[in-house]
């Protein structure tokens, strides 16, 4: 865990409202440590610059959603949607997320060490977000680009309906969405996991689209029909 240096802006979210906490977060420069933030939600939304910033706690909804070239750590846990539609930069949480963490994604890289919630990484479109434990139901739906890397277990419908992008589990997978099959590991794929620093609970699964759902076709309505 990266240490805070004694030039960093210290910003105490007690009394304050959110919307001066976000104010004096993105007026600061360099780093900026944010004390009591309480599980409040939309903190650090829309950090347009490079700034680290750490929450010393849980943050709720909405955390660092709309980054672009931030890096955040949050020191606790964090509620749904955590870097919701993040274009580049860094989140990286010390606990555990809700539901929809990293949810639309473009860019950068999203860590969590512990579990996520259901629908980690939905309609990611590039980037990464990596979670360290399991994650909920429908994770990967829709994916379009990027990769999503659970380390434990994945519960129902991983990768639904995913067209692009690529996603690794390292433990039990509950069962596959449709159009996700498996793919074999290559060497490439082996040194990023290994430089990402996640262990697998087992072996690494690779996960992709089967491609039936690009194109519609009559002649395979029943497949169309099981994804909708």
């Amino acid at each position: 865990m990266a240490s805070v240096t004694e030039q960093s802006t210290i910003v105490d979210c007690s009394g304050k409202p959110t919307r001066e906490i976000n104010r004096l977060i993105k007026e600061a420069e360099g780093e900026v440590l944010v004390k009591n933030p309480s599980a409040r939600h939309n903190l650090g939304v829309a950090i347009l610059k490079p700034l680290r910033v750490v929450f010393d706690g849980s943050v709720g909804w909405y955390c660092a959603s709309m980054l672009d070239g931030g890096d955040v750590e949050i020191r606790g846990n964090c509620g749904w949607s955590l870097g919701e539609n993040m274009m580049s930069g860094s989140i990286v949480v010390r606990g555990h997320a809700g539901s929809s963490a990293g949810a639309t994604i473009r860019g950068g890289r999203v860590l969590v060490q512990g579990d996520a919630g259901a629908r980690t990484g939905i309609s990611m479109k590039g980037g990464t977000v990596a979670i360290a434990g399991s994650v909920g139901y429908m994770s990967g739906f829709m994916m379009q680009r990027g990769t999503l890397v659970v380390g434990n277990d994945a519960a129902d419908g991983i990768g639904d309906s995913m067209y692009e992008g690529t996603i690794f589990v390292g433990g039990t997978i509950a069962s596959l969405g449709s159009d996700a099959v498996e793919a074999e590991l290559t060497d490439q794929d082996r040194a990023f996991l290994t430089d990402l620093g996640i262990e697998p609970r087992d072996e690494w699964k690779k996960l992709v689209a089967g491609k039936k759902l690009w194109n519609f076709s009559k002649k395979e309505f029943e497949v169309w029909k099981v994804a909708l």
